[in-house]
């Protein structure tokens, strides 16, 4: 039975069905004219001559456009600006112009009369070089365009990775995003050859002699007529068949398939030693301001430990501040500091750091060996060392694409510790995953984590995964930090209800201390609370524990049943009591939550502490 699918697509296929016949028909209507050529009327040496003249300018104009077209296509890619963009559409108007008027505006430029041309002596006409012009004028926006395309596409991640990894502009460039871009700038470079190869137009108002193919061509058919042409086109259908093959051949090499393990994202063979020693003194601190449009970060944080964490919500500023940590963003006027060093003084391929963006930033055309040796200071026994400690020595030959995420994640660590790095950055490094793949890769980094003293950064929006890589954590919103300091205090007594929001926290609420020792909340209910420290009138943040909850038949507080969620796999009933909605275990419910239940709150179970502010 045709599925939908496929009956609405057969339009489009017959469309594209119809248009590569008319696109084939001309080669198969030829195939009768070799026979009936006039063979014994070919002037071989003139026409093996002009081959010659076409192949040579044809390679010439394409080794100025390679050397010239791969910075300006780059530049294109890169640049905003508006004077740039305007660059960009008169370089590519040669595709758009009749080739007629193409050689019609060289010879304004180069033509005999001109000032060019008379500096030369009129030598750029008529000649091999005048050739080369109008073939590079015509051909070059085919690799410009190509070029152009080829930059943008490429992730600027990995120019960042680069730099994190201690390479500089021009490295960077040559080894990491020309490499990844020469595909498609490859493919760019034979369109403007085979453009050149078969430009007539230009080349016939510049420089009618000596010969090239299209023009000896045209000047043939005037004189022998249509007969004499299938000598002269075999050469050029030659070339292109080549080309043809060479671009098939190529694109089935470059395909492969990749390899998904998906039983393989534990540290295999991986037994954490002794836990590290903390690093003496080696604490990192910084005060990160960015303007960016309507947007503005403005955080500072001195941490003491080693395990830290930056929590919240997207467009937050959290994945900003730690590229300005790895100096991949301007810091407008603050700091940053690692122990003793300075590093917001020192450019990001002087900091010394490892810096994992979310898909891990391997580089696609490097293989795993590659990737560990790529590092400007990479140590040979650490690399192996860890190949061997992170269970990827059997994988070393291995492309990213062929890899699972998690051996990903291991070599992008592996990476970053062949530097004997002092500060790990990880940008959000398990969203990408689902949650049985996430857990496990956490717990295999905490495992890490215990035994390397290098002090590690997480951005994450999950609070569990804060909690569980981190001894401190930052939380921000909106470019500007909402609470700092040791996970469980912060996750204990977080300063405000957007806090305990941002954590995912609950039970938690405002309220005032009455007389008695009492909390009252906004909608009226009283806490009872063990906690006699506060003077009447104070502000206070209070959270009740699950467990302090109890429906009893003689509890003060009448409620109800009022839903039920499920967080990390436990079951949990909402209760409402006066207005506040509290969350008690499930096995903690009531059998029957039909109709009002009474319920009692243990004063012992209600923790208070200061509002922010008060």
């Amino acid at each position: 039975m045709t599925q939908p699918a496929q009956r609405a697509s057969r339009p489009l296929w017959w469309l594209g069905a119809l248009l590569a016949v008319y696109l084939c028909a001309p080669f198969v209507a030829s195939v009768p004219q070799i026979g009936q050529a006039d063979w014994a009327s070919v002037d071989w040496h003139a026409t093996w001559s002009a081959v010659g003249v076409s192949v040579a300018s044809a390679s010439v104009a394409s080794l100025v456009i390679l050397v010239g077209g791969v910075p300006l296509g780059y530049w294109l890619a890169r640049s905003h600006a508006r004077g740039v963009a305007l660059l960009g559409f008169v370089v590519q108007l040669p595709l758009a112009l009749p080739p007629l008027t193409s050689g019609v505006l060289l010879l304004f430029l180069i033509g005999p009369y001109s000032g060019i041309g008379q500096l030369f002596g009129g030598s750029l006409t008529d000649s091999f070089t005048g050739i080369v012009l109008a073939e590079t004028f015509v051909a070059a926006p085919f690799l410009i365009v190509a070029s152009r395309s080829a930059f943008s596409a490429v992730d600027p991640v990995y120019d960042d990775v680069a730099a994190t990894l201690g390479h500089r502009a021009a490295s960077r460039f040559f080894r990491v995003t020309l490499p990844i871009a020469w595909p498609a700038i490859r493919a760019g470079l034979a369109l403007a050859w085979l453009r050149a190869f078969g430009e007539f137009g230009a080349t016939v108002m510049v420089a009618y002699h000596p010969y090239s193919l299209p023009v000896y061509t045209y000047v043939v058919f005037g004189g022998q007529g249509l007969p004499a042409m299938m000598p002269l086109l075999l050469p050029t259908l030659a070339i292109a068949i080549v080309c043809a093959v060479l671009s098939v051949y190529s694109r089935s090499a470059r395909s492969t398939v990749a390899v998904n393990h998906d039983n393989a994202d534990e540290l295999t063979g991986f037994t954490p030693a002794a836990t590290a020693a903390e690093n003496g003194g080696l604490h990192l601190a910084f005060a990160a301001q960015r303007r960016l449009g309507t947007f503005t970060l403005d955080v500072a944080w001195r941490p003491q430990t080693r395990r830290l964490a930056i929590i919240g919500p997207s467009g937050s500023g959290k994945s900003l501040a730690l590229r300005i940590i790895a100096g991949l963003e301007p810091n407008d006027a603050g700091s940053v500091t690692l122990g003793a060093t300075d590093l917001g003084a020192l450019p990001p391929e002087r900091r010394q750091i490892g810096y994992m963006p979310q898909d891990y930033g391997l580089f696609p055309h490097m293989t795993v060996a590659q990737q560990l040796a790529f590092p400007v200071d990479a140590d040979a026994a650490s690399a192996r060392y860890w190949l061997t400690h992170l269970g990827l020595d059997t994988l070393t030959e291995r492309l990213p694409q062929q890899l699972s995420f998690g051996q990903r994640q291991r070599v992008a660590l592996a990476r970053a510790l062949t530097r004997h790095t002092q500060l790990l950055l990880f940008d959000e490094p398990f969203a990408a995953l689902d949650t049985p793949r996430r857990r496990r890769l956490q717990q295999s980094l905490r495992s890490l984590q215990r035994e390397i003293g290098a002090v590690t950064v997480i951005v994450t929006h999950d609070p569990d995964e804060a909690a569980l890589l981190a001894d401190e954590v930052l939380v921000i919103e909106q470019g500007r930090m909402l609470q700092a300091g040791a996970v469980a205090e912060v996750f204990r007594r977080p300063a405000t209800l957007r806090v305990a929001d941002l954590l995912g926290l609950h039970n938690v609420g405002e309220g005032i201390v009455n007389a008695g020792g009492t909390i009252e909340t906004p909608n009226g209910l009283r806490l009872p609370c063990a906690d006699a420290s506060f003077k009447v009138g104070s502000r206070v943040m209070w959270r009740v524990s699950p467990r302090a909850l109890v429906a009893t038949r003689d509890g003060a507080w009448q409620g109800r049943i009022a839903g039920m969620s499920l967080r990390h796999g436990d079951r949990y009933v909402a209760v409402e009591i006066a207005g506040e909605t509290f969350d008690i275990a499930a096995e903690d419910a009531p059998s029957t939550p039909a109709g009002d239940l009474r319920f009692a709150i243990d004063p012992n179970g209600v923790l208070a502490w200061p509002a922010h502010g008060s």
